[in-house]
């Protein structure tokens, strides 16, 4: 899908695919134990939306390539950040390992959609 068809960040299939993942992560770590409440749960959530978020950041930057590329690399960090979470709690025992290895890949994925937005951004860069 190119740009002339998206009027905005929300049709992007990644931006669609992590922000259904960060939906239900927010879901998931609401069972994790009280002792992780304040450690796990929270960085999980933060680093899923934070995906989110910085897809959009992204698409408004989009009238300067290095901006829009430099967003994009934080996208990717962010969704790295929440794959060793997703990881982190599998092997605590937080998240069944289907239900884990699922969402894992879920955000690779996403770190392909971002990497091909990366090396497309020229297609995606906006006139001033």
């Amino acid at each position: 899908m190119s740009r002339d068809f998206l009027r905005t960040y929300q049709e992007l299939r990644v931006y669609q695919m992590a922000f259904e993942s960060a939906m239900q992560i927010f879901e998931l770590v609401q069972q994790f134990p009280a002792e992780e409440q304040t450690l796990l749960k929270p960085q999980m959530i933060r680093s899923s939306r934070s995906v989110c978020a910085n897809l959009a950041e992204a698409w408004q930057k989009r009238r300067y390539r290095g901006a829009f590329v430099s967003k994009l690399n934080e996208v990717e960090a962010e969704a790295a950040e929440t794959q060793t979470w997703i990881e982190f709690a599998i092997l605590c025992g937080y998240l069944d390992a289907e239900t884990g290895q699922e969402l894992f890949g879920r955000y690779r994925e996403i770190l392909a959609g971002t990497a091909r937005l990366i090396e497309n951004a020229d297609a995606w860069v906006i006139s001033p």
